[in-house]
């Protein structure tokens, strides 16, 4: 399956042949005979066969083609290869949400008995999902320190089939490096998975760093403008036929409209990553000087204890950035409230600066246990910057300083 993008019929590009800016815009398009410009919808829910033969054919997987879009659709398959391009794999899934593609995968790859090693620092429903829920399946789940290269090593189990990380982390920036925990996975026969939500492609590869499989939330930066609910998993061909196989059946996939609108925004996502990471980086160097701010975490300042492993395996460091405030939880409150420009919301990744509370929201499900080892305070506050002024973002966070 090609993971380039067609000029026309008779000529195809590879995602070798070009920079990720231009893969961002091109790959993965699909024209139909009307040579349409824009990207097309195919929003209808099955495909006709010419005749009853066709369809045999089709269903029986003799010949190529669509069938019906709960698992074959012009418009998610374009998605597929573009984001498959853009992070160097050999094929992409596209799912409902990104807790989709965590389940799909973890339901596709794992049975009874298997253990996961995941990172303690990763979304409060990740946490959820792996401890919760996979846990009623018989997948158990060791969690550890995502900066501790010995953790890793010391968690795997003989029926160890996964590791599982984020990085940078969220909200606390923690990072793990990649290329020395998939060395590690892959000497134990077990795979690795990168949630790459944070940095996208534009600015993180996981997969050049010895990941096996990257997941997305694309609802985040992948879209960028908050419309749409969906995720992706993006790997080798084997990996992906099997996450397939149990999409088709199981039914968590992405729907054709959201795909359009995840086409669109690929089209500029190495833009937005590239002005929202300059624009978090001056906040965070300049929230670190301001009275009533007791610490910031973002892995794009110097005094990052992992700023070299940032710059050595990441192009940016994002636009998400979480700080500390004097007080407690209803100081963090107080501050959130005061703030008139930015969006209280627990979505991140949009052109829309955002704002909120980790501890009452995001990771709000977590025991008091799981929070305290994840770091989660009740005075910690989350910002994922948008593409508004600097200046005026800073004069918004001002009012909350001034709320404290």
């Amino acid at each position: 399956m090609s993971q380039g993008f067609e000029r026309d019929e008779r000529i195809q590009f590879s995602r070798d042949d070009c920079e990720l800016d231009t893969l961002a815009v091109r790959a993965g398009q699909h024209r139909t005979a009307e040579g349409e410009h824009g990207d097309a919808i195919f929003t209808t829910s099955s495909f006709v066969f010419s005749s009853a033969r066709e369809a045999a054919a089709r269903f029986s997987g003799e010949e190529e083609g669509n069938i019906y879009s709960r698992f074959t659709n012009p418009t998610v398959r374009a998605f597929e290869k573009r984001i498959a391009a853009m992070e160097g794999g050999e094929r992409a899934v596209a799912t409902s949400s990104g807790m989709s593609a965590i389940l799909s995968l973890g339901l596709a790859l794992m049975r009874t008995g298997d253990h996961v090693v995941c990172s303690r620092s990763v979304f409060g429903s990740t946490v959820s999902l792996f401890d919760r829920y996979f846990s009623r399946a018989g997948i158990s789940t060791t969690f550890v320190d995502p900066t501790d290269l010995s953790a890793w090593e010391a968690a795997i189990r003989p029926e160890t089939k996964m590791l599982f990380l984020e990085t940078p982390s969220n909200p606390l920036a923690e990072l793990t490096d990649i290329a020395a925990v998939a060395e590690i996975a892959h000497a134990k026969g077990a795979l690795l998975v990168v949630d790459n939500c944070f940095l996208t492609p534009a600015l993180q590869r996981p997969l050049m760093l010895g990941a096996d499989i990257v997941m997305h939330s694309a609802t985040k930066y992948l879209d960028g403008q908050g419309r749409c609910v969906g995720g992706v998993l993006v790997g080798r061909d084997a990996e992906m036929e099997e996450v397939f196989g149990f999409i088709r059946t199981g039914g968590s996939c992405m729907s054709p409209f959201n795909a359009w609108v995840f086409l669109k925004g690929l089209e500029t996502l190495p833009i937005r990553m590239r002005a929202q990471s300059e624009s978090a980086l001056i906040l965070a160097k300049w929230l670190q000087q301001q009275t009533g701010i007791k610490k910031v975490y973002y892995s794009g300042l110097e005094d990052h204890p992992q700023h070299a492993l940032a710059c050595r395996q990441q192009k940016g460091f994002g636009g998400v950035l979480a700080f500390e405030v004097d007080g407690d939880r209803d100081a963090a409150w107080r501050f959130i409230d005061a703030t008139e420009v930015v969006s209280i919301t627990g979505n991140l990744g949009d052109v829309k600066t955002t704002i909120t509370h980790p501890d009452t929201t995001t990771h709000g499900r977590m025991t008091a246990e799981e929070k305290a080892k994840a770091g989660i305070r009740p005075n910690l506050i989350r910002l994922s910057v948008g593409l508004e002024s600097v200046s005026d973002l800073q004069a918004d966070l001002q009012r909350g300083l001034s709320a404290l």
